[in-house]
């Protein structure tokens, strides 16, 4: 797929200050050049010092759980970085519980959880 400038520079503009960093420290080694450059343009528009980005970095790097394949996780119902993983519940509709299944939680959604240990 080919990098579209204008469609990058249209998405950036519109997501929040959180995401932007996210994607520029958490999610920075899967992203293509051109983008973080366009990121790093806006962060820097909207005022965020080199120093707000290392220390969001090194926040994200003690918290922030990997996948067996290296890549950070992803929460299960947003786009941040995952904090904890655990056991819970697959759900019909957002209510039914159907099948356990293991789920990552970002700080925002981990406040809530529902999950249990496997058996042994």
């Amino acid at each position: 797929m080919r990098f579209n400038a204008e469609r990058v520079r249209r998405n950036v503009r519109e997501a929040t200050t959180e995401d932007l960093l996210d994607r520029v420290t958490t999610y920075r080694e899967g992203m293509e050049p051109e983008a973080l450059e366009i990121i790093d343009a806006e962060l820097r528009a909207r005022g965020i010092a080199r120093d707000a980005i290392k220390g969001h970095a090194e926040q994200q790097s003690q918290q922030t759980i990997d996948r067996a394949d290296g890549i950070p996780a992803t929460c299960s119902f947003c786009p941040r970085p995952a904090s904890q993983s655990g056991w819970g519940w697959h759900r019909l509709w957002g209510l039914l519980p159907v099948f356990p299944r293991f789920l990552s939680y970002c700080p925002n959604t981990s406040q809530g959880k529902e999950t249990w240990t496997r058996p042994k």
